[in-house]
């Protein structure tokens, strides 16, 4: 019996060369492959669409292999144009993606896991659990699915929406590939921001590759009192380690790193704090991004007040660290990553 089509392939995840190489060997010319390849990065989501190929290639093609697609199944759009989508996956698995629209263009926020195993305190995704990593098509498939709702080109990629990223680090490396080729989305490595709370060694590897993205840490403390009591991963690497490695990467790139800084009343906004985190960043080529915490149901934190988040980025700047606070858009539509899914799956009873 021959089982070669019992257990279809996921197509999209292939780069250009290993599908030529793979539909080479099923004796087909590298034209058709780049034509598949093609078909795939505009977001079909069916072999039938595929209408330059033959009706029997495209009938083996969707015996050997699949279409990985993400549904939107609920759409949000705020009063300030940011759009959020809750996309089911094959497996009725949901993610969370929102679209922002800036003077720059379009930037998307995507997931890389179906939940995550960080369990940060403030975070609605950690609160979920964790249940699987996406593959290299299903993380692009959010991308693709958002431009076509949209009808517009999406122009910045931000890996910061649900799950920590190189907690997936093969796929994730894997969809940056894919998102960069010519043939396909062709967007610039350095129109993507990489969001981690901080797995030290793929940082390391990260810097290594000198791919050009943007790194952001997610830092959200001074100290690593405050960190650990937040942030379980820094039991694992400390603030200390931490910093040597993105000093490492901002040196091996040329890359300033963004510090993500989530300001949480009377937890980490104190004066103290912002002197103590300026003496911790010297050195390193360093950008403090300042985010009011979101209100999740069950963690008791409260956002820090404007005249507190000005102080604090008046504190750092005097002591030569670049602050902003960020624009907060879609707070009328749940826009943090997390909060519609634990809503869809029942898992905020509160």
């Amino acid at each position: 019996m021959n089982t070669e089509f019992l257990n279809p392939k996921d197509i999209k995840s292939k780069t250009l060369s290993e599908m030529q190489e793979e539909l080479g060997a099923l004796g087909l010319p590298k034209y058709r492959a780049l034509q598949v390849y093609r078909w795939l990065h505009r977001g079909v989501t069916d072999f039938s669409q595929m209408s330059d190929l033959s009706k029997a290639l495209r009938e083996e093609l969707s015996q050997r292999y699949f279409i990985a697609w993400a549904e939107v199944e609920q759409k949000r759009v705020s009063k300030d144009g940011t759009v959020k989508y809750l996309f089911r996956l094959p497996d009725g698995e949901h993610v969370e993606s929102v679209l922002m629209h800036y003077h720059h263009g379009s930037s998307i926020c995507i997931s890389t896991q179906v939940g995550c195993k960080m369990n940060c305190s403030f975070c609605a995704t950690g609160q979920s659990g964790f249940a699987r990593n996406l593959a290299a098509s299903e993380i692009l498939s959010q991308v693709q699915a958002a431009s076509l709702d949209a009808g517009e080109r999406i122009s910045h990629i931000v890996l910061m929406g649900m799950g920590e990223p190189l907690d997936n680090y093969q796929n994730v490396l894997r969809f940056l590939e894919l998102v960069t080729s010519q043939e396909g989305l062709n967007l610039s490595m350095r129109h993507i921001s990489l969001s981690t709370c901080g797995l030290v060694d793929k940082i390391y590897d990260l810097a290594d590759k000198r791919l050009q993205l943007t790194l952001s840490v997610s830092l959200h403390a001074p100290n690593n009192e405050i960190r650990s009591r937040t942030m379980p991963v820094n039991k694992r690497w400390n603030m200390e380690e931490l910093l040597k490695a993105c000093k490492y990467y901002s040196d091996k790139t040329g890359r300033r790193i963004s510090f993500e800084y989530a300001m949480i009343n009377g937890v980490n906004d104190m004066d103290w704090c912002a002197k103590e985190l300026a003496s911790r960043l010297r050195g390193i080529l360093a950008h403090v991004n300042l985010i009011p915490v979101n209100d999740v149901t069950g963690t008791g934190y409260k956002k820090s007040g404007l005249d507190r988040q000005q102080r604090f980025v008046s504190l750092l700047e005097e002591r030569g660290v670049t602050a902003t606070v960020r624009r907060t858009l879609g707070s009328d539509i749940e826009a943090s990553c997390g909060q519609l899914r634990r809503k869809v799956e029942g898992r905020d009873r509160t």
